[in-house]
């Protein structure tokens, strides 16, 4: 199943063919618009002639940072991006071999596969639901529980990047996030 992300062919594809390169946009999804954090590793990839976990995560941090603050920057913040970035490449390496597809296909169940993903460097509770609604939605990874653990991420609408599939539906998760911060901004001055 092909991703559709980033309105970007070359960027797609490689979160598409790339494990890794899906998640490492997963943790640039923040302060930024999803779209363009999710082209941040075709970026490093074009930069590097790659996006390998191992060759990420044994660069030089110094110039890793180059690398990602080169225009077009990964992210907004692209020092410290940078520097997570090769925090999460070495837990790929070290706790999977390289291997990120084995964060979900070794999982024992939904329970298992979120508490893998929360414990990823620049995942939180919220990020690490997110990001196994995704594989369940545009992978089919759905590991016994999921919908349960993530709750209305896993249901039929337009609430987060694991809905995007196209231009139309970026624009919808983009009207109901807008939605969600006005409410809220709504009862906090109540």
């Amino acid at each position: 199943m092909a991703i559709h992300i980033t309105g970007l062919d070359d960027a797609d594809r490689i979160l598409t063919d790339n494990p890794f390169a899906l998640l490492a946009g997963m943790m640039l999804d923040q302060q930024y618009p999803m779209e363009h954090a999710f082209r941040g590793p075709a970026k490093v990839s074009e930069r590097l002639g790659g996006f390998d976990p191992r060759t990420i995560a044994a660069a030089d941090p110094e110039e890793f940072a180059a690398v990602c603050s080169t225009t077009p920057a990964i992210h907004r913040f692209p020092g410290s991006m940078a520097a997570r970035l090769q925090d999460l490449a070495r837990v790929v390496v070290e706790e999977y071999d390289g291997d990120t597809s084995r964060l979900w296909t070794e999982a024992a169940d939904g329970k298992d596969l979120l508490k893998r993903v929360k414990a990823l460097p620049g995942f939180g509770a919220q990020k690490a639901k997110i990001f196994v609604a995704l594989l369940a939605k545009q992978l089919g990874v759905r590991k016994q529980g999921w919908e349960e653990l993530v709750g209305d991420y896993a249901l039929d609408g337009y609430r987060s990047v694991a809905d995007v599939v196209d231009p139309s539906s970026l624009q919808k998760v983009r009207d109901f996030k807008k939605e969600k911060k006005a409410a809220a901004k709504a009862q906090a001055s109540s």
